[in-house]
């Protein structure tokens, strides 16, 4: 018996857009395999909306997106100026799936539509930080109050299940230490400068050619997208309530090629790193370029690479690492998260 799961998707950037064009690759062996079969009811951009309860086909969204028109263009059922709050409030759906920018100032719009869709007993599933790391606990415990799932483990290092690790698969155990490279551009740039003997200058031109790093990288250079990570693993994993003003941030933008060659002399590699250490009272947070042994697994990241160590009381060390050239694997996060919902 196959089950229909009707969603909802709010925002159709690099994430939203690949999260169909993977379920579109994948739908006959997620049907075959776990019963599930996907039903894309409402589509929401920057331009409107699109809602149709019999199904949107996903591959017109796509290519409407490609051509460079907005959803509202869909035949017969789209919407100019229809808002993302707006498509929550009227559609039927399921699940919501929340891939709007993220805001960090008040994580609108996809705040308030995170908070309809869970009041209307939606499950819940997120690629949009923002909201997490401004109101973690109340989105939390209004889906306990409503008995549904609230999932996120593609907002914290893209593909790798950083989230899942830590909730899922460390329950049990004690979390001593979390060491992580959350943020991708700041990894790219320092391992560039130092494999390539560029200046910090140059490494960041090439990421934002890359495409991994915005026209203004603040977030990333100085720290804050890798903190914002930090929280939620705080929150989620930890079970710390913690906010941003918890957390010591130091960027890379002072870091030079001279203090890259000297600690390679010395047998270590600076990473840029978010931490979170267990004090007698809580864990300490910080996110900073560190010195690491060579042997240390975060050391030997790649360019391209994000990873994760957990440092536990009964489990050992346990590390992660994910490759990720592009959002495709963040997108695939997100589809993950809304198969396990429904896992048994």
């Amino acid at each position: 018996m196959v089950r229909e799961v009707r969603f909802v998707l709010l925002g159709l950037g690099n994430i939203g857009r690949n999260l169909l064009d993977v379920l579109i690759h994948r739908a006959p062996y997620i049907e075959a395999d776990y019963g599930l079969r996907f039903s894309l009811v409402a589509a929401v951009d920057t331009s409107g909306a699109a809602c149709d309860p019999r199904g949107l086909d996903m591959r017109c969204v796509c290519d409407l997106k490609l051509s460079e028109q907005g959803v509202c263009a869909y035949p017969a059922v789209g919407i100019p100026g229809m808002s993302p709050l707006e498509v929550v409030q009227e559609a039927e759906a399921d699940v919501l799936v929340e891939a709007l920018p993220t805001n960090l100032k008040d994580g609108e719009p996809g705040m308030s539509c995170v908070r309809a869709a869970l009041g209307k007993g939606w499950h819940v599933v997120m690629a949009d930080k923002g909201p997490l790391v401004l109101t973690f606990a109340e989105l939390t415990q209004l889906a306990r109050e409503k008995g549904v799932r609230l999932f996120y483990s593609g907002t914290v290092a893209g593909g790798l299940p950083t989230v899942n690790i830590g909730v899922r698969d460390l329950a049990g155990s004690g979390v001593l230490r979390v060491e992580g490279i959350f943020n991708g551009t700041t990894n790219y740039i320092l391992t560039r400068m130092e494999e390539e003997g560029i200046s910090y200058e140059e490494a960041l031109r090439g990421a934002q050619e890359a495409g991994i790093a915005e026209a203004d990288p603040t977030l990333d250079v100085d720290g804050w997208d890798a903190a914002n990570k930090l929280i939620i693993i705080a929150n989620s994993v930890l079970r710390q309530p913690a906010t941003l003003q918890d957390v010591q941030v130091e960027g890379i933008r002072q870091i030079t090629l001279e203090d890259l060659r000297r600690a390679r002399a010395e047998g270590k590699v600076i990473k840029p790193l978010a931490i979170a250490e267990k004090q007698e009272e809580g864990y300490a947070l910080r996110v900073a370029p560190v010195a690491l042994e060579e042997n240390h697994p975060l050391a030997r990241t790649g360019r391209w690479d994000m990873g994760v160590v957990y440092y536990t009381d009964f489990m050992g060390v346990i590390s992660a690492i994910i490759e990720e050239k592009g959002p495709v694997p963040t997108s695939a996060a997100v589809l993950r998260d809304m198969m396990n919902i429904y896992a048994s």
